[in-house]
C-alpha cells in the first residue's frame, strides 16, 4: 500500500483517480492537486464514500518547482502521477528529484513557447542530427537518467495508451510471440461520434499541434519524414469498421526504435474523419494553430490557446460520445525461424466508459494505464533506479491489470496487415 500525488484534474486525471480509488490495495491515500482546487474538491466529494482510499486535495502551480516541492514534502507520496500538461514534465521531474520521490507521466516533454531562443537552438540541432522535426521528443527527459539513478528513484515515462499500452504490447509480443520483431504498425482508431462539427478528444492545444505537424516513421535505422497527412491508408478495424487513417509522428516510435533490437520499421497511424481534417486545415490556413504570440487590442494572445478556449472542453464530451475505439499494434517478425504476424489490440466503448467513470474512451484508455503504471511502481513490481520508458519493464503484470481494470486485449494471429 502506498500514497500517490496526482497532478492534474482534467479528463485523463479524472479517470486515473477513479481507478486509483478502485485499487485501494495499492493506493491507501491519494492527493489530487491542480491549479484550480475547486475541481479537485468536486471530484473528492463525488468519490468519498465509494472507496477505501483516503483523498486529499491541494492547489499547485505545476510550472513552479518550489510549490511542487512544498506539496510533495507535505504529502510525502510514494509516486507522483504527472497528468498535467507535457509543458510541465521537467518542473515536476525536478521536484521529484529534489524530494527523492518516484515519477510517472503519460506524454513526453514539449515546450509551450516554441519561439524560445535557447530551446529552439537545441531543437534545430536535434532536427539535423536525428532527422525529425516534431516539437516533442524524449531527449529532455532521458537527460535525467543518471540523476534519477543516483537518487535511487524511478521515472516511468509514457504510461498512457499510446505511448504506454502500445509499448507494453510490443514488449509482450517480443517476450511471448517472437524471437525478433521486424516491423511494428501502431493503429489508433477512434470510431466515436460526439455530434459536434469540430472538437478534439484531448487537450486541443496538444492535439492540433501534433496532427498538423510533419509525419515521420522509423525505417532501416533512420527517420523518414513526410508532409502532414501525406500517407493515407484504409483499415477495417474489428468492432468499428473501415476507416481512413493517416501516418503521424508519435513519441513511442522514438523509444521503441532504441529498445526493440533489430526492428526494421515502425509506423504510427491515426484515424480522422473528413470534417475534422477540413476544419483543421481551415484553422491552420487562417493562423489559428500558431503558437507564436500576436498583439490584439493591446493584449498579447497565442492563437492556438485562444482557439482552445473556443472549442468544447474534451472532458465535456463523455455524455454525448457514442461508438468505440480500437487501438493496437500489428507486428511482423520471426519465431523459430518462421515468419509470423500478430495483431494485439483493445476495443473500448465510449458510453460504457461514461457509465463507469463519467468520461469518454479517449480519456479512459489513457487514465487506466496511468493508474496501472503507478501501481506497479508503488508496489515495487517495477523497481529500477533511473529513467525508463514503459517497454523496458516486464509487460506481464501490466497486461494482467489491463484485463482486470477495464481494458481487455485481444491477440489476432491472422490479421489484415497495412501496406
Amino acid at each position: 500500500m502506498g500514497k500517490a500525488l496526482i497532478i492534474g484534474c482534467g479528463g485523463v486525471a479524472s479517470v486515473a483517480i477513479h481507478k486509483c480509488c478502485q485499487n485501494s490495495e495499492a493506493f491507501e491515500e491519494i492527493c489530487i492537486a491542480s491549479r484550480t482546487k475547486s475541481k479537485c474538491d468536486a471530484l473528492k466529494e463525488k468519490l468519498e464514500g465509494t472507496t477505501k482510499t483516503k483523498i486529499q486535495t491541494a492547489q499547485v502551480d505545476a510550472n513552479n518547482v518550489d510549490e511542487l516541492i512544498a506539496l510533495i514534502e507535505k504529502f510525502n507520496p510514494d509516486v507522483v502521477l504527472n497528468l498535467a500538461l507535457p509543458y510541465q514534465d521537467l518542473t515536476i521531474m525536478d521536484a521529484c528529484l529534489a524530494c527523492g520521490v518516484n515519477y510517472m507521466d503519460t506524454a513526453n516533454y514539449e515546450p509551450e513557447d516554441t519561439d524560445d531562443k535557447e530551446w529552439r537552438a537545441i531543437y534545430e540541432k536535434r532536427c539535423k542530427e536525428e532527422g525529425f522535426t516534431a516539437y516533442f521528443d524524449y531527449s529532455w527527459q532521458w537527460a535525467y537518467r543518471e540523476k534519477f539513478k543516483e537518487a535511487g528513484i524511478t521515472a516511468l515515462l509514457g504510461s498512457g495508451f499510446d505511448p504506454g499500452v502500445t509499448s507494453v504490447f510490443t514488449a509482450y509480443a517480443l517476450k511471448h510471440y517472437f524471437d525478433e520483431i521486424e516491423t511494428i504498425d501502431i493503429l489508433d482508431c477512434n470510431g466515436g461520434d460526439h455530434g459536434y462539427p469540430f472538437a478534439t478528444n484531448f487537450n486541443p492545444e496538444i492535439n492540433l499541434r501534433e496532427v498538423s505537424a510533419n509525419g515521420s516513421y522509423w525505417e532501416n535505422g533512420h527517420w523518414v519524414e513526410t508532409k502532414p497527412m501525406e500517407i493515407k491508408r484504409e483499415y477495417n478495424f474489428p468492432q468499428v469498421g473501415e476507416k481512413d487513417m493517416y501516418l503521424l509522428h508519435h513519441e513511442e516510435i522514438e523509444s521503441l526504435a532504441k529498445n526493440v533490437p533489430g526492428v526494421k520499421r515502425i509506423r504510427f497511424f491515426m484515424t480522422f474523419g473528413q470534417s475534422y481534417l477540413t476544419h483543421m486545415k481551415c484553422l491552420e490556413n487562417v493562423g489559428m494553430l500558431s503558437t507564436s504570440p500576436i498583439e490584439y487590442e493591446g493584449r498579447e494572445i497565442v492563437p492556438i490557446q485562444f482557439l482552445k478556449a473556443l472549442l468544447p472542453d474534451p472532458a465535456s464530451l463523455g455524455p454525448r460520445t457514442v461508438g468505440k475505439t480500437n487501438i493496437g499494434c500489428i507486428f511482423t517478425g520471426k519465431k523459430d525461424g518462421k515468419e509470423k504476424t500478430i495483431y494485439i489490440y483493445n476495443v473500448c466503448d465510449h458510453q460504457e466508459c461514461y457509465k463507469e467513470v463519467g468520461s469518454q474512451a479517449i480519456s479512459y484508455t489513457t487514465g487506466v494505464p496511468a493508474m496501472i503504471g503507478a501501481a506497479l511502481v508503488v508496489d515495487k513490481v517495477w523497481d529500477k533506479d533511473g529513467v525508463f520508458n514503459i517497454e523496458e519493464f516486464d509487460p506481464d503484470p501490466f497486461m494482467d491489470m489491463l484485463n482486470q481494470y477495464g481494458l481487455p486485449w485481444v491477440v489476432d494471429e491472422n490479421p489484415q496487415t497495412v501496406a
